[in-house]
């Protein structure tokens, strides 16, 4: 774990010490913020019901462009060759970069927070719903984080990484939208694999363990997924 907390602060500080990081949050705060407040205006609810149901799509967007470079830079560059003649586990490698992405995240999440302050000054806001919708938030991003990592260990292009990325992140966003496509009996089989369904649960103020138990699975799988893909890369 101290080696996986190194490289967890090496990516951290990447992100904050490049102009892309800075990039990312911008456009994910102008993206969440014309469609918050286009729909805040038109409904005049005193709610974040309209933001929180757009997360899924924004992060499926936005978490793969932050996580592509994570292995697909090292493997073009040959970094990751030099990386497995030092002293650090795979395992502690593929978690510090999960953990940098998830965190940085949360970080864009941050800003985000004035949206439900303004509404409380404007009208009477209820915050279980919106306590539970940032939980759900960071869940999402910390498996979309999990999504990116595998893609980005994938190849030695990040375009590609984040393309790959994004596909799954969207296929995980409307597995609930396309239900009707799929035969009754297995409704609820794909109802429950859709990230959006599970963090519309919990964003609604209401923490279920399978709700946790879903989005803990979705990590684990992505990350076991990167540890098989790097090893045949060794």
């Amino acid at each position: 774990m101290p080696q996986a907390l190194n490289i967890f602060m090496k990516e951290i500080r990447d992100y904050f010490t490049s102009p892309i990081g800075y990039i990312v949050i911008c456009i994910f705060l102008l993206v969440t913020g014309w469609f918050f407040f286009a729909t805040f205006f038109i409904f005049s609810e005193a709610n974040l019901r309209n933001f929180f149901s757009l997360l899924p799509f924004t992060f499926s967007l936005v978490i793969p462009a932050v996580t592509m470079r994570l292995f697909a830079e090292e493997l073009h560059s040959g970094s990751y060759e030099m990386l497995l003649t030092l002293p650090v586990r795979l395992n502690d490698m593929i978690i510090g970069k999960f953990l940098a992405g998830a965190v940085f995240g949360a970080v864009m999440l941050v800003p985000t927070f004035v949206y439900a302050i303004s509404i409380a000054f404007i009208g009477k806001l209820d915050w279980g719903p919106v306590i539970g919708g940032y939980v759900g938030a960071i869940l999402l991003g910390a498996a979309f984080s999990a999504v990116g990592v595998f893609a980005s260990s994938l190849t030695r292009n990040q375009i590609v990484a984040c393309i790959v990325g994004m596909v799954i992140c969207f296929i995980l966003t409307l597995f609930d939208r396309m239900v009707f496509f799929f035969p009754a009996q297995i409704v609820e089989v794909f109802t429950y694999l859709a990230a959006s369904y599970h963090f519309e649960n919990i964003s609604k103020g209401i923490i279920d363990s399978r709700d946790l138990l879903y989005f803990g699975s979705v990590i684990f799988v992505f990350l076991y997924g990167s540890n098989l893909v790097l090893h045949t890369k060794r």
